[in-house]
């Protein structure tokens, strides 16, 4: 069998039994040709081959992610032809390149804070929904799926009809109860009493957030929501609903709070996974060392 020929009975194989998206195969088409121009004869692959190609594909500013990605269709590849007994597989114990972890960006409070004031447009009743949902995504640290997914039947009220906290169904259908401070109270009660009955339209939605027609905002709505704050506010257009939950974990680690509250508010199922916003107060807490103490000055 040619090689072309097998490579493409390997790709048919991800295709058909691991369910990979046409974007992925195409992405392990070009890493197995490529890797095949460079070496004729796989089965003369040594691990100091492949690390030398590893190095190769660095030195062609390739990111890390992507030469990762390249070693596993690479070893998959090679595992594949070993199972079809075509040869065997001699670089089966590579490990693709650790990918380190990139640190959330956090917003400052004074960004977010501006985000939220430029949400609102005096005249424009539509954006009492938008400054309420800005104001919840970053006062709960929720998902935008998280949030555009909450019903009416999710806030809980005390008796006075005051907005307490929200009940958000997070990953697994897992749900957690978030309090809700007291400006997003303010924003959530001015949408919900001034805006929300008229986006109704007669319709019968439980859905909280509603867009002009009166069915449920779309994800796609959310995020353009926020960047359009963030551009009236001076700011990025790349910033995101998760770039406000970037900082609502931040913020709140700053303050004092503990991690294992802040993984309990954030959804996470591991409290290693929250542990990366450590990493960014420990990096400030650096800096402001660096700079106020007599002895670490240059």
């Amino acid at each position: 069998m040619a090689k072309s020929d097998f490579q493409e009975e390997f790709l048919a194989h991800l295709g058909v039994e691991k369910g990979l998206s046409k974007n992925t195969l195409e992405a392990y088409r070009r890493d197995i040709s490529r890797f095949i121009a460079v070496n004729n004869d796989p089965r003369q692959v040594t691990m100091s081959a492949l690390e030398n190609y590893v190095a190769a594909l660095r030195g062609q500013g390739l990111q890390e992610s992507s030469i990762s990605r390249a070693v596993v269709a690479i070893r998959n590849y090679l595992e594949f032809a070993s199972k079809e007994g075509i040869f065997l597989n001699p670089i089966k114990d590579f490990k693709p390149p650790r990918i380190p972890k990139r640190l959330p960006k956090a917003l400052t409070i004074a960004e977010v804070t501006a985000m939220i004031e430029n949400s609102l447009i005096d005249g424009e009743l539509i954006t009492l929904r938008d400054r309420a949902l800005v104001e919840l995504l970053y006062a709960t640290g929720g998902r935008v799926s998280e949030i555009i997914n909450l019903s009416v039947g999710d806030i809980a009220k005390l008796e006075g009809g005051e907005v307490t906290s929200i009940r958000l169904f997070g990953k697994g259908n897992k749900y957690r109860v978030v309090p809700v401070g007291r400006y997003a109270r303010g924003a959530l009660d001015q949408y919900l009493i001034r805006l929300r009955p008229t986006l109704l339209k007669e319709k019968r939605s439980e859905a909280l957030f509603l867009n002009t027609r009166g069915g449920k905002l779309s994800r796609q709505s959310a995020w353009a929501i926020v960047q359009r704050a963030a551009e009236r506010a001076g700011m990025s257009s790349d910033i995101s609903p998760h770039s406000l939950r970037h900082s609502f974990a931040t913020h709140l680690l700053d303050g004092g709070a503990d991690i294992r509250t802040v993984q309990e508010l954030l959804g996470h199922s591991s409290v290693t996974t929250t542990q990366i916003y450590t990493l960014v107060t420990i990096d400030k807490l650096r800096e402001s060392y660096a700079q106020a103490h007599p002895r670490a000055k240059n």
